[in-house]
């Protein structure tokens, strides 16, 4: 009776995290991409407008997107890993991807310069938050120090683009790079996670 009983003991913490971390790796490939595909699209539509400048219908488009589905897929990372602490932690950073969505909306009636204030307000505390929820998840999922390295760089990201909203040759151009350090960061999280489930199926 023992023995038949033991295995399956055993076996039950790996099945259970492997979910959350099989679904963390498919949100971070998808964030990944995402990404890529947005600074693909600024740099080819947006990357000449500077702080003066009011922005594009295409680049209103672009900067109200991005927060807004950051929004989106932390609210799916919640519901994929996490324990009550980390749930509330996540459900603070949706309603700040809603507010941010919200308040680059308004500020994309003004100029570019009003828009990287905003955007790196939203990317400073964000950040913040990331760190935490990544810190919180290193035992119950993992190979998450590529998140609390991104974290930590989005709020040094977040005070220079608020820092450089009011020089005239800022541009669009520093928040596509933003997105290409998370693209980068996130698929890096993506191979780790990989990495950490197959160890723990061998």
């Amino acid at each position: 009776m023992n023995q038949t009983t033991a295995p399956s003991t055993a076996s039950t913490p790996a099945s259970a995290s492997s979910v959350p971390s099989a679904g963390l790796r498919s949100v971070y490939l998808i964030r990944a991409v995402f990404s890529l595909i947005w600074v693909a699209l600024v740099f080819a539509t947006s990357t000449s407008l500077v702080a003066a400048d009011e922005p594009t219908a295409i680049a209103t488009v672009l900067l109200t997107i991005y927060p807004l589905w950051d929004a989106i897929a932390t609210l799916v990372e919640r519901r994929l890993a996490g324990g009550a602490a980390a749930g509330r932690v996540g459900t603070v950073n949706f309603v700040l991807g809603l507010a941010a969505t919200l308040g680059m909306f308004a500020a994309v009636f003004s100029t570019v310069g009003k828009t990287l204030l905003v955007f790196g307000g939203w990317a400073l505390l964000s950040g913040a938050i990331q760190l935490v929820v990544a810190l919180r998840r290193r035992r119950s999922v993992g190979a998450q120090w590529p998140m609390i390295i991104s974290g930590g760089l989005s709020v040094l990201a977040g005070a220079s683009f608020a820092a450089m909203s009011t020089a005239p040759a800022s541009g669009l151009s520093s928040l596509a790079g933003y997105s290409a350090f998370g693209a980068f960061w996130f698929l890096v999280a993506a191979i780790a996670l990989t990495v950490r489930s197959r160890r723990a199926t061998r």
